[in-house]
C-alpha cells in the first residue's frame, strides 16, 4: 500500500492546492489553514498531568495570506503565513483531512 504524499503544492489565490498521490486534489483557504495550525503556540501544550498550558483563543484569521511553505520530512508541510506564524507542521493526513472538511 502506498503511503498518502503530496505530488505538487502551489498558491492559487488566496488557496493552496495540493495533488495527492492517490490522484484526489484538495483545496485549502489560507484562513482556515492559519486557524488550524497544530503548533503548541495555537493548541497549547499538556503536561504530563493532562494540564493544558498555553495557546491562543479562537480568532479570526481573515486576510491572512500563505507567503510561503517548505516540505519537511517525508510527512508534513510548514506554511508560512503574512502574519508571521510559521511554527505549525502540517502533516499529510491533517491536511487531507482539512481538504475533506
Amino acid at each position: 500500500m502506498e503511503t498518502l504524499r503530496p505530488l505538487d503544492v502551489q498558491l492559487i489565490g488566496s488557496e493552496i492546492a495540493i495533488r495527492w498521490s492517490d490522484g484526489a486534489e484538495s483545496y485549502l483557504a489560507a484562513d482556515k489553514l492559519r486557524a488550524n495550525s497544530p503548533s503548541a503556540e495555537v493548541k497549547g501544550e499538556q503536561d504530563i498531568f493532562g494540564h493544558q498550558y498555553g495557546g491562543e483563543a479562537k480568532k479570526s484569521h481573515a486576510g491572512v495570506a500563505v507567503v510561503g511553505w517548505e516540505q519537511v520530512g517525508n510527512y508534513a508541510i510548514r506554511f508560512d503565513f503574512s502574519d508571521g506564524h510559521r511554527t505549525g507542521l502540517y502533516s499529510y493526513a491533517l491536511l487531507r483531512e482539512l481538504g475533506a472538511s
